[in-house]
């Protein structure tokens, strides 16, 4: 890695474990950013290092969601366990659609995704384990490792920068390692992967598979941060919205998608008081970017230094 990177690496780090003993940016929002960076980062290891566009991993997003929200706050179990069975599920949920979508490619890939994301949606609707349109609200944070009261939010913020980089190094990891680059040869080349005696399919359904569980991890602890799980969680808005993210970082860039959901839910934090109004000067602000920055933020940065990403 260039160590210009490992550099800008270590004082993120640091800015990010400085954040609570500052004054001008509330801990909530941190972690609301910190959760949707982890699941752009998720997602971006599917379309950007992959080359497959999903259109419905907001059901790995709200699945896990709804299951650490349902056992923390009815089985009354510790938040490590709600989390840990949250991407257990969302995992396992990856595993049976990712087994169907992979059969096809490009845009019926997409549709494929979408619509079996639509039908998880209607579940969330219609058992009531998930609350209908109430979803489930008041969700305990509970107490990790049975010694941090996660209630506060000091301990919390430090709980989800943990998980978060966890999460990125394992992404990290993955990405520069042999797996990582068969990946990068099938989003290339797919037939050349295919020549070379790669068996694609399996290499595209373990990527699928660590996407959506990586999604889960982001949606439960989402879930722990605000307490509740709604339909919003699973709806193809969320879907929407972190391929936004990942398209304003920088597809195919580690730290894109990160800054991507920096900017996405900034905009939506610091522009709710224009109502209705704020979606519409999202996607103002998207339009400028693509024209402005064709390889989204990052990849537009690491072009001009001439930084391979």
């Amino acid at each position: 890695m260039n160590a210009k990177i490992k550099l800008l690496y270590g004082i993120l780090v640091l800015i990010a474990l400085l954040l609570p003993f500052q004054d001008f940016i509330y801990l909530v929002f941190a972690m609301k950013v910190l959760c949707f960076a982890l699941f752009a980062c998720a997602f971006n290891l599917l379309l950007g290092f992959t080359g497959l566009l999903s259109f419905g991993h907001a059901a790995f997003f709200g699945t896990a969601a709804y299951i650490t929200a349902y056992v923390c706050k009815e089985a009354n179990l510790t938040p490590e366990l709600g989390i840990a069975l949250g991407v257990l599920g969302s995992g396992v949920l990856g595993y049976l659609i990712g087994s169907l979508a992979i059969r096809r490619q490009g845009i019926y890939f997409a549709m494929v995704t979408l619509a079996l994301s639509q039908m998880v949606y209607f579940l969330a609707v219609q058992i009531p384990y998930t609350g209908g349109e109430d979803g489930i609200q008041g969700v305990p944070r509970g107490i990790l490792f049975g010694l941090i009261d996660l209630k506060d939010d000091v301990s919390m913020y430090y709980f989800v920068l943990a998980i978060f980089l966890l999460a990125f190094a394992l992404i990290m990891r993955t990405v520069h390692s042999p797996f990582g680059q068969v990946l990068k040869a099938i989003r290339e080349n797919e037939p050349r992967a295919i020549s070379l005696g790669y068996n694609v399919d399996r290499f595209k359904l373990m990527s699928f598979v660590i996407s959506a569980a990586l999604a889960g991890l982001a949606g439960s602890t989402k879930a722990l941060v605000f307490q509740l799980a709604t339909l919003t969680d699973v709806h193809w808005h969320m879907s929407g919205e972190v391929v936004l993210m990942t398209l304003l970082g920088g597809m195919g860039t580690i730290l894109g998608p990160v800054v991507g959901a920096g900017i996405v839910v900034g905009l939506q934090n610091y522009l709710a008081n224009i109502g209705s109004w704020s979606t519409i000067a999202t996607g103002f602000i998207f339009v400028v970017c693509v024209l402005a920055f064709r390889r989204g933020v990052v990849g537009e940065i690491l072009a001009h230094l001439k930084i391979k990403p």
